[in-house]
């Protein structure tokens, strides 16, 4: 993958400074650190930084069609590229590397942005078509590469900036960060940020499976923006999926994950695996074996913490597939002295603290001298493995023997018990409406809910009173009620959790900041396509989660780690507050510091910091609390990182950014006159 940025002038005039589409792509180095280009034309700057992986010699970006009239920069893969490049060549195409990225511009000249469903992948881009005056931004259907785009609009210009990363946005100049408080509430109500909104007042996060079509402004006709989705998460109607017979589903789903595999397999460098000890990622590591006929170097956390390592059940994976495994020791001091590069990464508050050993673990990838690195993750969200899932059907099989009112009292009095006042139950049945009913992970999204409830400052609360995270994703409510309500949840799971979370803080976001390439087999097209048409009984049978995923498992791995109840991959909560030996900790949350951001309320906080050890743990309310806690930390952290560098003795972000460049590259499209400069 790579890292791109652009400015858009919607007038179509003016100049677009070479040296500052330069900035924004030093901003973007750890992303593509092998080489920069840039191309400028009237109203366009365009740059990007690569990660040479496919036709390393010849895939220099930007890339054009024969007549240099259309233009790309291209963040990802597109995993069918050889069979879109041979009907292209088949209608006259002249294409001259083997790289995926110089298809986009021949695809966009035969087909403008309907070639958008053609493509298999993962990827951020844009495109420029100098005759039509036409740009295009657009992203994978799963999340899994960002893209970001903001305006810029005063009395004198009127600019559409973007990027891979907020950075680089920042480092144009042109964005001044200032916080948002929607994206901030987002974390408190779904612990992820989705989007549209992010953390930062302006910037838009492009939405998975979406595009923006720009259209230039010319002589006295306005500019035109249209965002639209080009694909989304469906499922069949509810008694209209698909039962099957149980080999011919195992076979079936067996063929598409090899295929799925073996497209992530090509590379000209050498290509890795996660390996965590589980079903997901040992049956990756097999399925890749069996495609190369050995299987792949493998990496494994050993978290220094005997409850949550699982360092062991991998090594017994390694040896069972031949994999030479190695082992990134992790533990308390690790997590918190990476916590800062953590939330430099992702740009956002990040509570999930295993997202930094997920991050020391891809510095590790890159240490060995890997580029690209296979992962298991995609699996739990399409086929029910979390155990909210079960607890969701738990509460379903209530409801159907007792009656929903029971039901309704045991939820009740659940959330009393965790500490809910009735604006926060209000505040769940509210959610639960905009969501089309309840679902698994909003059973999950309580805990964080708990800690907006009784965290929050007074003004976050009436700045935030009307903002409801769920209903400003826009779900199709009407197409929802047709789905079984399994698929509701799954659907809530990947557009929230794992396009906000688990494809961000949890994957793009830290491994790019070490310049490693993570490739989801799971995430697929057709894997999705197959899984989302099945009964939701091939997905959590009773209480069985992933069922058809180890079925198919038991073939390649141990049949007991085919069957091993998922384990969650977590780091320690609680490492933060512990033992008062971190000082930014106490100054972070200190009464200054929390009166200067409005976010908290200091009281409030420091009750919570002085009794969460004593909070039972029945029921998960200690981790609710602590869950908060490190919420408003990294909340304090992000804030401090990005937006206003006095809160405690840290650095800000541009101590972590990546160094300028030494590469000069020469614009591969100079202007065509010269318009009024931005500056």
């Amino acid at each position: 993958m790579c890292g791109i940025a652009g400015i858009i002038d919607l007038s179509g005039t003016q100049t677009i400074p070479l040296a500052l589409i330069r900035r924004m792509g030093h901003a973007l180095t750890h992303r593509g650190p092998d080489e920069m280009g840039d191309y400028r034309a009237p109203g366009i700057g365009f740059v990007s930084r690569r990660l040479s992986i496919c036709d390393v010699a010849h895939g220099h970006q930007p890339m054009f069609n024969e007549t240099r009239e259309i233009c790309t920069v291209f963040n990802g893969e597109i995993y069918d590229h050889e069979k879109i490049r041979a009907d292209l060549q088949a209608r006259g195409h002249q294409i001259k590397s083997r790289c995926d990225t110089e298809l986009l511009p021949h695809l966009w000249e035969d087909h403008e942005e309907r070639f958008l469903d053609k493509l298999n992948g993962q990827f951020g881009f844009a495109i420029h078509d100098s005759v039509n005056r036409t740009i295009l931004l657009a992203r994978d259907r799963f999340g899994i590469c960002p893209l970001y785009w903001a305006q810029i609009r005063d009395r004198d210009r009127h600019l559409i900036a973007f990027a891979s990363e907020i950075k680089a946005l920042i480092a144009s100049g042109l964005i001044d960060p200032k916080p948002d408080l929607r994206g901030i509430d987002c974390l408190f109500s779904m612990m992820a940020v989705p989007g549209p909104s992010t953390c930062f007042e302006g910037v838009n996060l492009l939405l998975p499976g979406h595009y923006l079509k720009i259209k230039l402004g010319h002589s006295q006709d306005e500019a035109r923006l249209e965002e639209r989705a080009y694909w989304s998460v469906d499922f069949p109607d509810k008694g209209q999926e698909y039962r099957g017979e149980r080999g011919e589903l195992v076979d079936k789903f067996e063929s598409l994950l090899l295929d799925s595999v073996d497209r992530r397999l090509k590379a000209d460098v050498p290509v890795a695996a996660f390996l965590s000890g589980g079903v997901d990622s040992g049956t990756v590591v097999a399925l890749a074996k069996s495609v190369r006929g050995k299987a792949p170097e493998t990496f494994t956390s050993k978290i220094l913490n005997s409850d949550l390592d699982e360092s062991e059940k991998a090594a017994r994976l390694a040896d069972y597939t031949g994999s030479q495994l190695h082992y990134d020791p992790c533990g308390t001091e690790d997590i918190v002295n990476a916590y800062q590069n953590l939330i430099v990464a992702a740009e956002a508050p990040v509570v999930d603290t295993a997202c930094s050993a997920t991050q020391l673990l891809a510095r590790r990838i890159h240490n060995e001298g890997f580029k690209v690195s296979l992962c298991g993750q995609g699996a739990d969200e399409l086929l029910a493995g979390y155990p909210w899932f079960k607890v969701e059907r738990g509460f379903s099989l209530l409801q159907n023997a007792t009656g929903s009112t029971v039901s309704s009292a045991v939820l009740n009095r659940l959330r009393r018990f965790l500490g809910f006042d009735e604006a926060g139950r209000q505040r769940l049945l509210k959610y639960n409406e905009s969501a089309g009913g309840s679902s698994a992970f909003l059973f999950f999204f309580s805990l964080m809910n708990l800690s907006r409830s009784n965290l929050y400052s007074s003004n976050m609360h009436g700045e935030l009173e009307s903002h409801d995270p769920f209903a400003a994703l826009e779900p199709d409510l009407e197409r929802m009620r047709h789905w079984h309500p399994l698929n509701r949840s799954i659907y809530w799971g990947m557009r929230i959790f794992l396009a906000g979370h688990l494809m961000s803080a949890k994957g793009d976001r830290v491994s790019m900041s070490n310049s490693v390439e993570v490739r989801y087999p799971f995430l697929d097209n057709d894997v999705f396509d197959f899984l989302a048409s099945l009964h939701p009984d091939w997905k959590l049978k009773g209480f069985q989660d992933k069922y058809l995923l180890r079925l198919v498992a038991e073939r390649w791995i141990p049949k007991d780690v085919a069957w091993r109840p998922k384990a969650m991959f977590r780091a320690p909560l609680n490492s933060f507050f512990l033992d008062g030996r971190l000082p930014y900790v106490d100054q972070l949350l200190s009464e200054d510091s929390i009166r200067k951001t409005g976010y908290f309320d200091y009281e409030a906080v420091k009750k919570w910091r002085e009794s969460y050890q004593s909070t039972p743990r029945i029921l998960h309310k200690r981790d609710a609390v602590e869950m908060g806690l490190v919420g408003a930390l990294a909340t304090q952290l992000w804030h401090h990182t990005y937006i206003d560098p006095s809160l405690a003795d840290l650095p800000d972000w541009t101590a972590f950014s990546s160094p300028a460049g030494t590469e000069e590259v020469e614009p591969v499209a100079e202007p065509e006159a010269a318009p009024p400069s931005l500056s």
